[in-house]
């Protein structure tokens, strides 16, 4: 019997090889999805995406640290135990009693302050009254902005009960241009000068010229040439971000939102004498701080200093995870925190009932650094210090559970006091900084910024102190001497010294001395234009009296962001350094 051939049917060959070939097809995407699996897991494409896809200075090439073995984590795994504990102890809307307490304490308790007259004649202000005076940093727009949410973007969330932290920096504020026991006089000095980009000498400017306060060689920038001595000069490309690019500039340093008429302020940049201070690089300073923490810590100029920093990194979209007491913004690129604080004095305070002095008046331990931000010091990586402004508002001084002294408080007038404002800023520079380099467990870098210096011209900030109508640095000639800067600049200089031969741990010190170069920036402060209110009055009275103004802080763009132009070159110094040194 024949059975029937199966050569030549097409139906029968052509089925095994179609399972073959699927076979062979499906084998083929096994190996290919372990093989991309493998490599993702061990070389991530996402942070190298994303941070060429932000915006930020695509020109630059990383030089520091290589992407290898590095991950992101977009959980909460965004510090150490210290911050995950405070966040499980802290996040929500709802408010701590324990911690309003503590907070209303720190505050002073107290419902008025005492102001300090040319004259030497104090009165009481009340907090709540309005006042001129009360309108040199009025954070009622600040306050808005942070506690409400914008569709645009991110805004920075409250950090205190109450904004306790706003209220605070309203007062540091005004008190910082309290009278002080100091007689000031206007002495012109040498310093650094101002040059524009032709190159073209001004008379007069040698950038030797300046001989700040002798500093520690272990506490000096310890690579390249001295960043502190030089000359402004002038550049014609612009800011590192507008007013309008920055949605968590604080609106009191908006001075181009708040109408002021010239712009060139924006237009300088800080040239040391024998090197160039780079132009702030963001991919690079992410990169270096890649898996750290920058921590800002002190009062309303801290909050200004980080505000640039923010308004300069914004382009890498930060995440908002802030809480009451502490800023926080986490840049998921590179794993990177910057936080902030406050703390007005850097020392424990406490309003307490003290021996006879009452509840209310804030009493200044100058001996114990403030618990506040001691507690999490161990989580960061750089720490910037900013104080000295409140030492010229009311309180009392302790050292060695005794009262020592006082700033505008001091009831018994037989009485001499020890201490002074002046001299209670050099122990708190030297309780916190010992403090630091003492702790067992702190290995980070800090950088302290000196003593930032106001431009208040013909009085104080409450009796006809203006900076209106400064629109670019000023000429040596035009260089007029602060008696108070200078002298609270050379404390926290000694204080610092003090510290720094006490480091028994890892952690390195740096001082960042700016205030040479910035008492020449008289036109960087926002003077009159403080809000955006239309029917502000920014030009003189018939009587010639100046309108109130805020000649302190810093105009934002404007001089400030050249403060983190400068932290930047310290980190890559002392980043670059131990890498070379450890490698």
């Amino acid at each position: 019997m024949n059975l029937p051939s199966n050569k030549g049917d097409p139906t029968i060959v052509a089925y095994p090889r179609t399972l073959s070939t699927i076979a062979a097809s499906v084998g083929g995407l096994a190996i290919f999805i372990v093989l991309a699996s493998l490599l993702l897991v061990s070389q991530p494409i996402y942070p190298t995406i994303r941070l060429y896809f932000d915006g930020i200075d695509h020109s630059s090439k990383f030089d520091s640290l290589s992407w290898e073995n590095r991950t992101i984590n977009d959980s909460r795994n965004d510090g150490n135990e210290e911050l995950r504990k405070f966040d499980s102890q802290h996040d929500g809307n709802g408010i701590d009693d324990s911690y309003v307490k503590s907070d209303e304490s720190k505050s002073g308790g107290s419902q008025s302050v005492t102001v300090a007259h040319p004259d030497g004649s104090g009165g009481v202000m009340d907090k709540n009254q309005s006042s001129n005076s009360d309108d040199i940093n009025d954070s009622s727009n600040f306050q808005q902005r942070e506690e409400t949410t914008s569709d645009a973007s991110p805004v920075v969330v409250s950090e205190t009960k109450a904004s306790v932290d706003k209220q605070g920096e309203k007062d540091a504020g005004n008190s910082s241009f309290f009278n002080v026991t100091t007689n000031t006089e206007n002495v012109r000095i040498p310093s650094p000068g101002l040059l524009n980009n032709s190159n073209a000498k001004q008379p007069g400017l040698d950038a030797s010229s300046l001989s700040p306060a002798p500093i520690s060689q272990t506490g000096s920038v310890d690579s390249g040439c001295d960043l502190y001595q030089g000359k402004w000069v002038h550049d014609s490309s612009g800011p590192l971000y507008t007013n309008d690019s920055c949605p968590v500039l604080s609106q009191m340093q908006n001075c181009q939102g708040n109408g002021r008429p010239d712009k060139d302020y924006e237009n300088w940049r800080w040239k040391p004498a024998k090197c160039d201070l780079p132009r702030f690089d963001a991919k690079r300073f992410l990169e270096l701080m890649r898996g750290k923490t920058l921590a800002f810590i002190g009062d309303s100029v801290a909050r200004n200093q980080m505000e640039s920093m923010l308004c300069i990194l914004w382009q890498a979209i930060p995440k908002n995870r802030g809480n009451k007491r502490m800023q926080r913004y986490y840049f998921r690129s590179t794993s990177t925190m910057l936080v902030r604080i406050w703390s007005s004095w850097l020392v424990h305070q406490t309003s307490d009932p003290f021996a006879t002095i009452p509840e209310g008046v804030t009493k200044l331990h100058l001996d114990a650094p403030d618990e506040g931000f001691m507690e999490f010091i161990t989580s960061f990586d750089v720490v910037v210090l900013s104080s000295g402004h409140w030492f010229a508002k009311q309180s009392v001084y302790i050292l060695n559970s005794e009262i020592v002294g006082g700033q505008l408080w001091w009831p018994d007038k037989s009485q001499p006091m020890k201490t002074n404002n002046i001299e209670a800023f050099g122990i708190s520079v030297e309780t916190i900084l010992s403090a630091l380099v003492t702790h067992p467990n702190y290995t980070g870098l800090t950088i302290v910024r000196s003593f930032s210096p106001d431009h208040y011209e013909g009085g104080a900030w409450n009796t006809g102190g203006s900076c209106t109508g400064k629109e670019k640095p000023a000429l040596d000639g035009e260089l007029v001497q602060n008696g108070f800067t200078n002298i609270m600049h050379e404390k926290q200089v000694a204080g610092f010294n003090r510290a720094i031969k006490k480091t028994t741990n890892k952690s390195k010190l740096k001082l960042m001395d700016i205030t040479g170069a910035f008492g020449y920036r008289h036109d960087g402060h926002p003077g009159p234009y403080r809000s955006p209110d239309p029917n502000k009055i920014t030009k003189r009275g018939p009587n010639g009296k100046p309108p109130s103004q805020d000649c302190l802080h810093w105009c934002m763009p404007g001089p400030v962001d050249t403060w983190n132009e400068l932290v930047l070159e310290i980190i890559r110094r002392e980043f670059e350094n131990s890498h070379r040194f450890h490698s």
